[in-house]
């Protein structure tokens, strides 16, 4: 599944996905499989909220491949395609592969700046990373 856009200036989930849609995401990744009125009545502690607003959203992450419906008796429950985790992961790595696609090295030097205090343990694995590179080199 790709995100088509990312929004610089937000945090978190709501850089893939509308302000809803993030909480949504939020509701079904805590709780694995629910019910949109299981959902509503999780966001409706900070915010009424209508039950065909919640269920047109989550529909639309349905048509988005986000998340899967399956129909229990006559009751549609809701998970998520992938793990908070493995989606983040991806996404991520759909972000630095066109990063690099559009910038080239400068993206990796940008990001190798942008770590102001770096982690031993990280270095120790950019360096391993790096000699298995140029052992596989022509």
């Amino acid at each position: 599944m790709r995100i088509s856009h990312f929004k610089v200036g937000e945090q978190g989930l709501n850089r893939f996905f509308g302000p809803l849609e993030a909480k949504i995401m939020d509701v079904l990744w805590n709780e694995k499989e629910v019910s949109i009125k299981e959902v509503q009545l999780k966001l409706e502690e900070d915010k009424a909220l209508s039950f065909n607003t919640v269920m047109t959203v989550m529909n639309r992450l349905v048509e988005k491949g986000i998340l899967v419906k399956t129909l229990q008796g006559r009751t549609s429950k809701y998970r998520p395609v992938q793990s908070r985790e493995v989606f983040m992961d991806t996404q991520s790595k759909e972000l630095t592969h066109e990063l690099m696609d559009q910038f080239g090295s400068i993206a990796v030097t940008h990001m190798l700046d942008a770590v102001e205090v770096a982690d031993p343990e990280l270095i120790k694995q950019l360096e391993l990373r790096i000699k298995q590179w140029k052992k596989d080199l022509p």
